[in-house]
């Protein structure tokens, strides 16, 4: 049984997940949408609206964290605290939105729109 544990596993390896969160949250900073399956819209969302939570306010310690969780990437991380950031300066939280588009034709996955509000 797995009580008291909220994480996703998606079948990886924790290296392997890891890059899988990375490269979600990449994708969505600067694509500020994506479709993808429910599951990993519902694990990266807290993922990212940590970092923007960071970015919106512009500080070497912020950027320094927010840099080494994206895994040195650098357009990600000017975007997050040049655009994104500063747009949700009065917003207390929830900064994206998933909104389910229907399911996947191979696996019958449900297939999720997730993107900033």
């Amino acid at each position: 049984m797995q009580h008291h544990n909220k994480n996703r596993k998606f079948g990886r390896e924790r290296k392997v997940r890891t890059g899988l969160m990375r490269s979600l949250a990449h994708n969505l900073i600067l694509g500020e949408r994506m479709i993808t399956t429910e599951a990993k819209a519902k694990s990266i969302r807290p993922y990212v609206e940590k970092l923007v939570t960071r970015a919106k306010e512009d500080t070497v310690a912020n950027r320094r964290h927010v840099y080494s969780t994206l895994g040195n990437d650098d357009a990600a991380t000017t975007k997050l605290f040049d655009e994104i950031g500063p747009r949700y300066n009065e917003r207390k939280g929830g900064y994206l939105r998933i909104v389910r588009v229907g399911v996947r034709n191979g696996d019958a996955a449900t297939k999720a729109y997730i993107g900033f509000v």
